[in-house]
């Protein structure tokens, strides 16, 4: 069995596949997938010994260059163009589409699985952009939702106005061009009839109506047996814990300086700091001895050795820090990082920072609640319920889903 896994966006859209492309391997499946072409992508795949096909252009370099809003209808239609060109070939003797990531890239990529006439599967990472009457949808830059508009099924079919207006014109394009129909609905067409939703059943329970068909997996976290760099395990080593900080894919625009405040917060309790340069470029803001700046590191063994993690509340990060059972510090930024820093706080497992702009005293308020006892023995608990077999249980999915005695076509319909 060979499988595509496909997605364009940030590093949370990537790792996620890394875990899959490893339990598929496991169970003697091969997968490879299509992404951006960032290093940092390419280098975490090729540890891993999972094949890259790079698609459309730099992730990082889009994100840190943070273009107008007026500019993402162009933007997608280079996106979906890029996977017309690119996909046909990587997906050549694969058995199912896995698509993820962007809209415009997950809808260009479904469609090739469609012309292509292979079965293909829609995932999230993060329930909000699955219609539910119980929440708001997103919203897209340039595109505010009325606030005046209490009705959640409104504001959904907003939504899907929305995207077709941004998307749909672009998408209907390449597809006409490749011998396909126009698309009814953009959204509704990414999405299908049974999404799956790689999230963890406790920490993200789905929330919304059966009549979706969602398939909750359980989150989707590759084993990594990188060990923690020398330097980092000898500061680790050399007195209490620390806290982590970091924002992941996160450029900071609304924050440039987040490392000095982040750094004076944990001094204000005491701690030492490991600090995550990650997109933000983060860097050490003076040369005192109780600071470390790490690059690339195994998250899952290097959270199991910290205080506190401030970071972003990408659904990544802030699952693998609940699995460690580590108290937490969310400052989200954008999309669905104020959704999970909700989560957290609900649970009890860390703090919910208001904005994404921290200053000394608004972090150092919100460290006070994660290291404090009560937040850790929760975090502790909860972490006991973390499961830790999602990328496994959708592996086995994807067998029984290209199994050749079932019929042929699209998982989604």
């Amino acid at each position: 069995m060979r499988v595509l896994l496909s997605t364009y966006g940030s590093r949370g859209d990537v790792e996620p596949l890394v875990g899959l492309a490893m339990a598929l391997r496991d169970l003697g499946a091969e997968a490879l997938v299509c992404a951006p072409p960032d290093e940092d992508f390419a280098r975490r795949l090729a540890g891993a010994g999972v094949p890259l096909v790079p698609v459309g252009p730099s992730a990082r370099a889009l994100t840190k260059a943070a273009p107008a809003p007026s500019s993402l209808p162009e933007r997608a239609a280079a996106l979906i163009a890029a996977q017309f060109e690119v996909v046909p070939e990587a997906a050549e003797g694969c058995d199912v589409l896995v698509a993820t990531g962007m809209v415009p890239a997950a809808a260009g990529a479904l469609s090739v699985a469609e012309k292509l006439g292979i079965r293909s599967v829609s995932v999230t990472f993060q329930q909000l952009t699955l219609p539910s009457p119980l929440r708001r949808p997103l919203e897209y830059p340039g595109r505010p939702l009325p606030p005046e508009v209490t009705d959640h099924r409104v504001l959904w079919d907003l939504d899907a106005e929305s995207i077709d207006v941004l998307f749909g014109e672009a998408l209907d394009t390449s597809r006409v061009s490749h011998g396909l129909p126009p698309v009814r609905g953009v959204r509704d067409y990414v999405i299908g009839d049974r999404p799956w939703l790689a999230t963890d059943p406790f920490l993200d329970p789905w929330q919304g109506s059966e009549d979706l068909g969602v398939v909750q997996t359980g989150a989707w976290i590759a084993p990594d047996v990188r060990p923690l760099p020398a330097a980092l395990t000898a500061f680790l080593e050399a007195g209490a814990p620390p806290v982590y900080v970091g924002f992941g894919s996160m450029p900071l625009h609304t924050a440039p300086d987040a490392a000095r405040v982040a750094v004076e917060a944990a001094r204000a309790h005491g701690r030492r700091v490991v600090l995550g340069g990650g997109w933000a470029g983060l860097t050490r803001p003076d040369d005192g001895d109780d600071c470390f700046l790490v690059g690339e590191a195994d998250h899952r063994a290097l959270f199991g050795r910290v205080a506190a993690v401030v970071h972003h509340g990408g659904a990544g990060t802030t699952t693998t820090a609940a699995r460690a059972g580590t108290p937490q510090v969310v400052v989200p930024q954008v999309a669905d990082q104020p959704y999970w820093a909700d989560r957290v706080a609900g649970l009890g497992i860390g703090a919910a920072h208001d904005g994404p702009a921290p200053t000394v005293a608004s972090l150092t308020a919100a460290l006070g609640t994660a290291l404090a006892p009560g937040t850790a023995a929760r975090a502790r608990t909860v972490a006991a319920t973390v499961r830790t077999d999602g990328a496994t249980v959708a592996a086995q999915l994807l067998l029984d889903l290209a199994d050749p005695a079932k019929p042929r076509g699209s998982a989604r319909t």
